[in-house]
């Protein structure tokens, strides 16, 4: 599409890897979501400037980072069964859980 701009989009791309390695090393999380922004814009902003090229960036998507179960997306209904007595507690969850008891 912009060959020429190429070098300078690699260039942009090695730096921000740097940046979420040292975020991520850090745990700040604040860097990583900022950072994830900012090229989630980039590539929005391609893809309303270039549609035809959606198809191919899926291709290249699944073809890195696997299958959209493989990457932990959603995958359809998920059931869990659980019973307890007495003073017992049951925690379930589809995803991410965090639990603060006190």
């Amino acid at each position: 599409m912009y060959p020429e701009r190429a070098e300078a989009v690699g260039a942009d791309l090695d730096a921000c890897r740097d940046d979420l390695l040292a975020a991520r090393a850090g745990s700040d999380e604040l860097s990583e979501a900022e950072l994830r922004a900012e090229w989630q814009g980039r590539v929005r902003r391609l893809l309303v400037e270039n549609p035809e090229i959606a198809g191919a960036l899926r291709a290249l998507l699944d073809e890195v980072g696997g299958s959209p179960a493989a990457r932990g997306a959603d995958v359809g209904e998920v059931r869990m069964i659980a019973r307890a007595s007495d003073n017992a507690r049951v925690y379930q969850a589809g995803r991410d859980q965090h639990i603060t008891e006190r």
